[in-house]
């Protein structure tokens, strides 16, 4: 089956990305910020909803419909709580000490979109919970250090599974990576598992997401009857970070690259954007 095409950024077209992916990582810093026991996912989306707007802004998740059957996404943000893969609801759940949550903003601006997540600690975490956040938080990582010309996709996926596994975790396979822009959810598809040298080779001027969802214990999920929430089949834990990228002649750069480490209410750090880097050291 032929390959579907994958549009290559002009330079217009990256000056208005770096610009959507600012914003979005803005928001998610601030979302950090929120995070701690008693608030309620509604709240998160309430908070998003009001600084998507003061940014001039649109909240891309907010009535998308991905087809086959889904209906509109009702809110703003995905706020995935604990045994919840992606694509959580906001509700009026209150957030307990010792939960995760993922948040996931996606922002449109100027007609590009920017999409980024991150899983926060509500209070102290479990042993398994921080296990699978920073299993989690380093695959982003290393599946990041992967892009570049040449490269192929597989060995995106290839470097997150080796670590996942190694780790005692798994790699949700249903949910990928995607090429993004001027449209959502563009070609290529980015899986979180694979064999090095295998699968579209990467170009310069791509730019996609990179967002392993990654669980405790198997990889198996399913999806609720509200035809969004996925859930692990097992009710183990579940973490997930995100991060959009763009292929450069050297490399990559981060596009929603957060000026600053995310931290929560109660200042535990969240410093995804120093992970790649200490990634030599561990």
């Amino acid at each position: 089956m032929a390959l579907k095409t994958v549009r290559i950024k002009s330079a217009t077209d990256i000056a208005a990305m770096r610009a959507v992916g600012k914003l979005a990582a803005d928001t998610l810093q601030q979302v950090g910020a929120l995070i701690r026991p008693g608030i309620t996912t509604a709240e998160i989306d309430d908070f998003v909803v009001a600084d998507t707007r003061a940014k001039g802004a649109i909240a891309a998740p907010l009535n998308y419909s991905a087809g086959g059957g889904h209906p509109p996404f009702p809110r703003s943000v995905c706020t995935s709580v604990n045994e919840v893969v992606c694509h959580g609801i906001p509700t009026n759940r209150t957030l307990q000490s010792g939960d995760i949550v993922n948040v996931d903003v996606t922002h449109i601006f100027g007609g590009y979109h920017g999409d980024t997540s991150a899983t926060f600690y509500v209070g102290e975490p479990s042993k398994g919970a921080r296990h699978v956040t920073e299993v989690a938080r380093k695959c982003l990582a290393l599946g990041i250090a992967e892009v570049g010309p040449g490269a192929r996709l597989g060995d995106i996926g290839a470097a997150i599974q080796e670590f996942a596994e190694a780790q005692g975790c798994s790699v949700v396979r249903e949910y990928s990576g995607h090429g993004i822009g001027t449209g959502f959810h563009e070609p290529p598809t980015v899986l979180h598992y694979g064999r090095r040298g295998k699968g579209r080779r990467v170009k310069t001027g791509m730019t996609f997401t990179v967002e392993p969802m990654i669980n405790l214990g198997a990889p198996g999920v399913h999806l609720l009857d509200d035809g969004w929430t996925v859930e692990t089949q097992d009710g183990s834990l579940s973490a997930q970070f995100e991060h959009t990228v763009l292929v450069t002649p050297s490399g990559c750069d981060i596009l929603t690259a957060r000026e600053r480490p995310l931290e929560n209410s109660e200042g535990t750090p969240y410093d995804f954007d120093a992970a790649r880097s200490a990634l030599a050291a561990d």
